[in-house]
């Protein structure tokens, strides 16, 4: 079996060792690799840590200097399955998390300059789509896929839940209920323009329900999935995204989903 991966930083897996591809935050330990592995499957895995679907598509991505070809021009066309996840980073979603979080505002300002100079796609875009156009350009994606690889079943993947009902905030998050409403609702907005664009393309495509199989493990449950604003996470560049638990339980809902 050949599968294959496409997507941004939580389907990259960065902070989780081992780190195979530093440039692109890509770790060793993500779900596809976790899939692969179990199932003794060929993959390549083409994930980018800040990816937007626009370079998944068609456009190039900049990382820390590098520049990235967009994904989709590295997917075999005999490829078995391929596993998408995306969106987030158009809406700014966690990379707002993220900015939002830092209360410094010297701090602030040196982590935007160097999203500015370092993570040149990852910037916030001129225009945010709203939740329409934000499906439409997923759709497009998927057919893109299922044109380059026609016999693959494409396994489309949600965020893990962030900001569940167990979230405390200014405890498990460094800002007020406002924000997370805030967060709680890009996250919606982007699982419900993610479900809309498998509409009709069922027959090749399904949607593996993430969101909501993750739901009791968000920030300050008894078992996250993801990390917080935390010094470990700072470090390994993982804030407000998934762990190792959470790698693992995406893996296993996709292989119940592969059943």
């Amino acid at each position: 079996m050949k599968i294959a991966s496409l997507g941004s930083s939580f389907a990259a897996g960065p902070g989780i060792k081992p780190i195979v591809n530093r440039s692109a935050m890509r770790s060793g330990s993500n779900y596809a690799n976790l899939v692969a592995q179990r199932l003794e499957a060929d993959l390549t895995d083409l994930s980018i840590s800040g990816a937007t679907l626009l370079t998944i598509w068609n456009e190039p991505q900049v990382l820390f200097g590098r520049r990235f070809e967009p994904q989709l021009n590295g997917l075999p066309q005999d490829v078995d399955v391929v596993f998408i996840l995306g969106g987030g980073n158009d809406i700014e979603y966690i990379g707002g998390m993220i900015f939002d979080s830092i209360e410094s505002y010297w701090l602030g300002r040196m982590v935007i300059s160097m999203k500015n100079s370092l993570f040149q796609d990852f910037s916030t875009p001129a225009n945010i789509p709203d939740e329409e156009i934000l499906s439409e350009r997923y759709g497009v994606v998927l057919d893109e896929i299922h044109i380059k690889a026609p016999k693959a079943k494409v396994l489309v993947l949600e965020y893990l839940t962030m900001l569940g009902s167990d979230v405390k905030p200014g405890v498990d998050v460094p800002f007020d209920a406002v924000c997370v409403e805030k967060y709680q609702n890009i996250a919606s907005k982007l699982q419900r323009a993610t479900s809309k664009a498998i509409n009709g393309r069922q027959e090749w495509c399904q949607r593996v329900p993430v969101a909501e199989l993750s739901e009791q493990h968000g920030l300050g449950s008894n078992e996250p999935w993801v990390w917080g604003f935390g010094l470990q996470a700072i470090l390994g560049g993982a804030i407000y995204h998934p762990n190792e638990a959470g790698m693992k339980a995406v893996a296993d809902m996709i292989l119940k989903t592969m059943n």
